[in-house]
């Protein structure tokens, strides 16, 4: 089997690479999502904490 067959995938190159590409697609998509949620978290979280420090409510986080 050469380096062409291979990647020619008997005829159903398109599909099986295609699939491949999606997936990836998907996957950098997720990872782009849950790192600007957690930022987003983050960011919630600290202004909460500064509100609770500047209200002198006495509770830590």
């Amino acid at each position: 089997m050469s380096w062409g067959e291979f990647f020619a995938m008997n005829g159903y190159a398109f599909y099986v690479w295609g699939s491949y590409g999606v997936a990836v697609l998907v996957f950098v998509i997720e990872a782009l999502l849950v790192r600007n949620r957690r930022k987003n978290v983050l960011r919630e979280l600290k202004l909460t904490r500064l509100d609770a420090e500047d209200n002198g409510s006495g509770e830590r986080a």
